[in-house]
């Protein structure tokens, strides 16, 4: 109950918008391929953005 007001981490945000993008890749996987491949590509630079924060 006393979370709701708990600011979120950069890592916590960047791994919202990462299970945003990868929930928006699979629905266009089969709708528009060109557009899924571009959600795909914008998820993994979140990634990579995700695994530079861990390592430090």
């Amino acid at each position: 109950m006393f979370g709701i007001f708990k600011n979120k981490s950069k890592e916590e945000k960047l791994q919202e918008k990462y299970n945003g993008l990868m929930k928006e890749w699979h629905t266009l996987s089969s709708i528009n391929r060109s557009k899924s491949d571009e959600k795909y590509a914008e998820a993994q630079k979140v990634l990579e953005e995700l695994i530079a924060m861990q390592k430090n």
